[in-house]
């Protein structure tokens, strides 16, 4: 089930749902609320896009997550992250991966609790991290 309505830790209910191309309205709101170094933290630089894109060998797919500054600290990063995952496996890809920033501490700690596999990425100050998806067990009850 790719939407529903789910409660943060502090209460707040949030509804997620997989992104559709009217959305695209939305992003201007959307970033005018999140922070320029929380943006330089996901993105490297001041742009960026929230997805889940498929490698071009259909075997996995980069991730990337961005939350409104002022929800950070909420669980909803774990929440997106858990439906990414989930997406990716509904799929049948074997593994999702993205790039992260070192100094994203928030990031790596949450994708080492998740299983994922954190490694030095090719530039300096650049982390990779990997999930295997293959034998780990659905992270939405549906």
């Amino acid at each position: 089930m790719l939407e529903r309505q789910i409660k943060l830790r502090d209460g707040e209910e949030v509804r997620i749902r997989p992104l559709k191309p009217e959305d695209a309205a939305l992003y201007p709101d959307f970033l005018a609320d999140v922070t320029p170094d929380d943006l330089r933290l996901r993105f490297f630089a001041p742009l960026g896009v929230v997805r889940l894109h498929d490698d071009s060998s259909g075997e996995a797919g980069e991730f990337a997550i961005l939350v409104r500054s002022h929800l950070k600290g909420h669980g909803l990063g774990w929440l997106l992250m858990k439906h990414v995952i989930a997406f990716a496996q509904e799929k049948g890809l074997h593994a999702v991966h993205g790039q992260v920033l070192a100094e994203n501490t928030t990031m790596l700690k949450m994708c080492e609790e998740l299983g994922f596999h954190v490694a030095d990425g090719g530039e300096p100050g650049v982390k990779t991290v990997r999930l295997s998806l293959h034998e780990l067990p659905s992270l939405i009850a549906h």
